[in-house]
């Protein structure tokens, strides 16, 4: 896959270099194009001879003449016309594939940071509607900036062959065109980026509406949804009408313009034949007034343009926010990584989020033999999936080092090193397709019984096969047609068949009621035999038999030790267990 980059500062430049490799397809578009559109700027010629005939009286060969002429013209249009929008959409659409296999690069390798600050729904209107409008830009001004293009080359060079004269009063109307847009363009350019947050925000809140359903129907809160996104739809209305607004006032004045300049020319031709100030025939007078209609209707067409121009341009610049977006992990040129043994070290590792305030981890230290298990325990906000996060190297930090079997991660091919992990997450993920493709998930081809034999140590195998069609049961969008104990089963079964050397299990059983609990603590205990793994919990139950407990606190490691240590202790830990204990 090619790479695409994209300077928000200049997309259209940008654009123009992304379309090089296929500059060849281009340009035989364009020589199919004039082919195509030569009745455009031929039909005068053959108007004014079959006048000037017409004037002579005769003969009636030439009007025999210039009737096939004109058939030929029209007919090798029907053919040459799917030829150039072959030649022409496929560059086009080519393009835009390249700038979405781009930006779904592109997010693979910008930081959780990035992701954790940024609406999916923004990101999605990026990838699709944002692509779109570029695409769309391409689509409705290819044909006609090419046409006035031919269009003006054709009726310069025949007015030069036949009154020279006149080329001075065609060459009014590209100043004119020009002084219209230059009035304008600023005000376009505002408003089409007011238009595009505007409808970005508009996306943000349509995807929390979906997010919020079943906590906005159990309430009745349906007015409430719709209220706010309304209030949003009435500003997208504003902002729209604000850039119609000023798209219409280009194109009124666009329009004036040039259909004053054609007037003029046609009644200047006239003026000159009638007055004989120079030897133009009536027929020269049907073809200058033509020519110079359509040589004004071209610059306005291309005038036209620049709206939809405005709109692609201001889209592209949308899209380069992702693509220029500094905050990616980079490894390229990193040694990568066959063999991981497990042992994490944490050096003065300190991390901050980009809002500033006290760091998310402050100095901290931490060995972790391989093969031992960790758990992570402490208030929210106190630096737990921080920690967690930046030991899967998600998180860069910000100072001090990383250390996977005495090797700084920040050197390693991280790609290479996550091949040895697996993540158990609070909230398993479970994608539109069967109980097996969520299992094997970029596995590629995988045997059934490594598929049963980990289902069976996730304590899964039973209800999987008790499903209508059993490991070929669509699970629905994002596991909807399973319960929660089933997705977490689903989740272990997936982390399983990876056999990872590194398990980090987050709140894997937080969200479960107890019988659920019970199945997933049985499968956890088979998962973590053996692996390197850490644990984020907040029932401290289920984890007391971890090697080490970790207490964290606003970022720092305040005690650490084995459960019974951490009893003897009196502390933060000791505090903790007591009032869950005494709340059961």
């Amino acid at each position: 896959m090619e790479s695409i980059t994209l300077d928000g500062k200049r997309p259209l430049a940008s654009i123009a270099r992304a379309l090089r490799p296929r500059r060849a397809q281009l340009a035989l578009a364009a020589g199919v194009f004039a082919v195509k559109d030569s009745p455009t700027w031929l039909m005068p010629v053959i108007t004014g001879a079959a006048v000037d005939a017409v004037v002579r009286g005769g003969p009636i060969s030439t009007l025999g003449w210039l009737a096939i002429g004109a058939a030929v013209l029209v007919i090798q249009n029907a053919f040459t016309h799917v030829w150039f929008t072959r030649l022409y959409m496929g560059a086009v659409r080519s393009l835009g594939a390249g700038f979405r296999n781009a930006l779904a690069a592109r997010l693979q390798l910008l930081s959780i940071g990035f992701h954790s600050r940024s609406n999916a729904s923004i990101i999605q209107s990026k990838v699709v509607r944002d692509v779109e409008n570029v695409e769309m830009m391409f689509a409705q001004s290819g044909g006609p900036f090419l046409s006035a293009v031919f269009v003006f080359a054709g009726a310069i060079t025949m007015t030069a062959l036949t009154v020279p004269q006149f080329l001075p009063v065609f060459a009014l109307s590209i100043p004119c065109g020009f002084g219209v847009w230059w009035f304008t363009r600023r005000r376009s350019r505002e408003r089409n980026e007011e238009f595009r947050r505007e409808m970005e925000v508009f996306s943000a809140r349509v995807g929390e509406m979906a997010a919020l359903m079943p906590i906005t129907r159990a309430h009745g809160l349906e007015h409430v949804a719709t209220g706010r996104v309304a209030e949003v739809a009435e500003e997208v209305r504003h902002r729209g009408l604000r850039l119609d607004v000023v798209n219409g006032r280009f194109g009124a004045a666009s329009w004036v313009t040039m259909q004053l300049l054609s007037v003029g020319c046609l009644l200047l031709a006239a003026t000159v034949a009638v007055m004989e100030w120079a030897p133009i025939s009536a027929g020269q007078v049907v073809v200058l007034g033509t020519y110079f209609s359509m040589l004004t209707g071209s610059v306005g067409s291309v005038l036209n343009l620049i709206p939809v121009t405005a709109r692609g341009t201001e889209s592209a610049r949308s899209i380069a926010e992702v693509l220029e977006d500094p905050d990616v992990e980079y490894n390229e040129g990193k040694p990568t990584v066959d063999r991981v043994e497990g042992r994490i070290e944490l050096r003065g590792v300190t991390v901050r989020y980009p809002d500033g305030g006290e760091p998310a981890l402050d100095a901290v230290d931490l060995d972790i033999a391989a093969g031992r298990t960790v758990a992570l325990v402490g208030p929210s906000g106190s630096g737990k999936s921080t920690l967690m996060n930046t030991v899967l190297g998600l998180i860069r930090p910000a100072g001090g080092k990383v250390l996977l079997d005495g090797a700084d991660m920040e050197a390693l091919d991280m790609r290479s090193v996550r091949r040895h992990v697996s993540v158990v997450p609070q909230d398993s993920v479970l994608f539109e397709g069967s109980v097996r493709d969520n299992i094997t998930y970029g596995l590629g081809p995988v045997d059934d019984e490594a598929v049963r034999r980990a289902l069976r140590d996730a304590n899964a195998l039973e209800f999987v096969e008790g499903l209508q069609d059993g490991w070929n049961t669509v699970v629905g969008e994002r596991g909807a047609r399973l319960s929660g104990g089933q997705r977490q089963r689903l989740s272990i079964a997936r982390a399983l068949i990876r056999d990872p050397r590194i398990l980090f299990l987050d709140e894997a059983t937080s969200a479960l009621d107890s019988e659920s609990e019970r199945h997933i603590q049985g499968a956890l205990e088979t998962l973590m035999r053996g692996r390197t793994t850490l644990v984020v919990a907040h029932r401290l139950s289920t984890i007391r038999s971890a090697d080490m407990i970790v207490v964290m606190d606003h970022g720092r490691i305040i005690e650490q030790g084995t459960h019974d240590e951490l009893l003897e202790r009196s502390g933060r830990y000791a505090r903790t267990w007591g009032v869950q204990h005494a709340a059961a």
